[in-house]
């Protein structure tokens, strides 16, 4: 159930699929399609006069590719979630896109219920995890398990530990902060200080560490899926 206003932007260079989002989507409840276009460069042109709070956006289009465009997005729009609704099941190009900040990824083979489960996730500042996302980890987890390292691992300490497996079961960072006897604000903190000391971007990078390592199991994710 969407409980707050939603603006959300739709990017896709097919029309009709546009329009079956758009259909689709504009039944919902708080939930208003602001921004409907058919390539990269319209989105970016217009988002800084439409109020926008996630594009759902095409990875291989005309002009400017999904890569691309989320690259961008990211940097000249940060607060913007980015969903990636896609034909293209390759796990490595999913991988990457994860390193580069999306909240999800959807093939346009899955559930209308999963695109709307998706959104809600997303508008609540959650990593959406379905089948596809948590194989693109796995198969992250492979290739950097066989890569040889240049610099020896930062080692988390326990505390850290537990705050990556409480993240990784989509608490909250009130939940979080409850679990580990920190206040809000250091959990939030910890957090930064943990992408910067791991030199990763997102959320999702310490996801990847934390798999590497044996911090988290991405098994008992895929068998509840």
């Amino acid at each position: 159930m969407i409980l707050k206003p939603i603006n959300v932007a739709i990017t896709d260079d097919h029309a009709l699929f546009r329009k079956l989002l758009v259909d689709f989507l504009s039944e919902k409840k708080n939930l208003s399609i602001n921004l409907e276009t058919g390539d990269a460069f319209e989105l970016l042109s217009k988002l800084k006069k439409v109020p926008v709070d996630i594009v759902l956006l095409d990875l291989f289009m005309p002009g400017m590719n999904g890569i691309d465009t989320v690259t961008i997005l990211r940097n000249e729009f940060p607060d913007i979630k980015i969903i990636i609704v896609s034909l293209c099941t390759d796990l490595k190009i999913i991988s990457g896109l994860l390193d580069l900040g999306i909240y999800a990824y959807l093939s346009k083979a899955d559930e209308p219920a999963n695109l709307l489960q998706a959104i809600v996730a997303a508008s609540e500042n959650r990593i959406y995890r379905n089948k596809l996302f948590t194989e693109a980890l796995y198969i992250d987890k492979e290739q950097k398990i066989n890569r040889q390292l240049k610099s020896p691992a930062y080692i988390l300490t326990e505390r850290e530990k537990k705050i990556v497996q409480l993240l990784w079961e989509e608490k909250s960072n009130q939940e979080i902060a409850s679990a580990v006897y920190l206040s809000v604000s250091s959990v939030e903190k910890l957090k930064q200080e943990l992408k910067e000391r791991l030199e990763v971007k997102s959320i999702i990078g310490l996801f990847k560490h934390a798999l590497k390592n044996g911090i988290i199991s991405i098994q008992t994710t895929l068998a509840m899926q």
